[in-house]
């Protein structure tokens, strides 16, 4: 049995960014002896031919349960509630690590953190908490000085799957990140994994439905996980700094530490355009137009990947 496989996929519009998350795996020299296996969520033929020489595996997946045509947003969807099936989408591997196609690697040590807390048999992530993470999950309505309406990921999307007993348990909880994510194969939350999205798929939303079942069994239902620093996989919506002496990000409170895997989330465009840019304060004390994109490949040449060191690449 191989020891671990790397796993992202996505659609054919977040292609080019799929292209970069690849090449950010396998310019460490540690990756290669790690699989990389593609969850095929709505690419194109010829985007699939383009992965084949540079991955192990590339799945078009069923559906985990039978949908009505109303609740199918799109076929981008499957990389989401598929990720409770990895065993069995991508059999023969020990310990699958899940990365979304808007990630990239910036220190590989933080990928082997995540690795290191799979080995104790716990689901190792992140959540949407850090004293860099200023808002809240949870969202007050308010009559005057009276709460009318609260609203949160967790208890929002809980009440029609689960019930509101479960939603209100859920409500104070920060929300554990399905983004990136390691777990061994024989650990026990797979199994209640998959029954928890189905029925959040049947009952609930599609979208969401496997971050969700997370907070729900890890919270209340006592499965173990491990909660990683935020700087090992950080949410760019909340701007981290610039180190221009090292030449990369850092978080923005002291000691500044290296950002491990950086998830371009809360800017749309960029994720779309490598052309967009925004401004980011730096550690002395300046400010430089930048882009979260990866930056040192731009998806034009794929012998680029097989001329990195680490590469393993072989066909589908």
């Amino acid at each position: 049995m191989s020891k671990t496989v790397l796993v992202s996929g996505c659609d054919s519009n977040y292609f080019p960014l799929l292209l970069e998350w690849l090449h950010s795996v396998r310019r460490f020299s540690q990756s290669k002896d790690i699989d990389i296996c593609i969850l095929d969520a709505g690419l194109k033929p010829e985007q699939i031919e383009r992965l084949k020489p540079h991955v192990k595996t590339i799945v078009n997946p069923q559906w985990p349960v039978d949908l009505p045509k109303h609740k199918i947003k799109g076929e981008y969807l499957k990389a989401c509630v598929c990720r409770p099936f990895l065993p069995q989408i991508f059999p023969g591997y020990e310990t699958y690590i899940w990365m979304d196609a808007d990630t990239w690697v910036q220190n590989w040590n933080h990928v082997e953190m995540f690795l290191q807390g799979a080995q104790k048999r716990k689901i190792t992530l992140t959540a949407q908490v850090d004293r860099s993470y200023p808002r809240g999950g949870a969202r007050v309505k308010w009559l005057g000085q009276f709460p009318i309406k609260i609203r949160g990921f967790y208890f929002s999307n809980a009440l029609k799957p689960f019930g509101f007993k479960t939603a209100k348990a859920l409500l104070p909880y920060h929300v554990l990140l399905a983004g990136m994510f390691a777990l061994r194969a024989d650990a026990p939350h797979w199994p209640r994994w998959q029954e928890l999205v189905k029925t959040t798929m049947t009952k609930g939303k599609v979208f969401t439905a496997e971050q969700l079942c997370l907070g729900k069994m890890c919270y209340l239902e006592n499965f173990g996980y491990e909660t990683l620093p935020a700087y090992a996989h950080w949410l760019c919506e909340f701007k981290p700094l610039w180190d221009n002496d090292k030449n990369l990000f850092v978080e923005p409170h002291l000691p500044h530490e290296e950002l491990g895997v950086l998830h371009i989330s809360g800017f749309d465009e960029m994720r779309l355009d490598r052309a967009q840019t925004t401004d980011f304060k730096t550690t002395d004390g300046k400010i430089i137009n930048y882009t979260y994109r990866y930056p040192f490949y731009d998806g034009e040449t794929d012998q680029e990947i097989d001329a990195l060191p680490a590469s393993v690449s072989s066909a589908a």
